[in-house]
């Protein structure tokens, strides 16, 4: 079987999901796991059975990274979760996530999409973003 893609954006309370379709060149957005402030074991198991049921090889995550360069706070968490993705079996990529959610936002409201389910949908583009960067980039290579 093929190797599939997830993309991930994670924040403190939620994780937008993206996936690739079984060529890898297309990208939908999944959905959006809900947890308690940083709590990150109960996103990973509500992450599995997604990574299980659709035969997730690979998973790409948004690392933070300030305007500068720098790693600050939010790295420092993407840091933390990747060995918690790790002990699901696939292999864990990182993008730079830089202005992801704002253009998520823009591409968003282009669709008129407003209000509440704007904020519901924000992080599974930023997931669809990530995960796009990440297979464009390995196409060129």
């Amino acid at each position: 079987m093929k190797q599939r893609y997830l993309g991930l954006d994670l924040g403190t309370k939620t994780l937008g999901v993206a996936i690739s379709d079984a060529t890898n060149s297309l990208v939908f957005p999944k959905l959006t796991i809900k947890f308690s402030h940083e709590d990150y074991d109960d996103a990973i198991n509500k992450l599995k059975p997604i990574i299980n049921d659709n035969y997730i090889t690979d998973v790409v995550i948004g690392m933070p990274i300030n305007m500068d360069g720098s790693y600050g706070f939010a790295s420092d968490r993407t840091k933390r979760f990747i060995p918690k993705l790790e002990e699901c079996n696939v292999v864990v990529h990182t993008v730079d996530e830089r202005l992801t959610s704002i253009e998520s936002e823009r591409i968003l409201r282009d669709c008129n999409i407003r209000g509440k389910d704007l904020k519901n949908k924000v992080d599974m583009q930023s997931a669809c973003l990530i995960l796009e960067s990440y297979l464009r980039s390995n196409s060129e290579k």
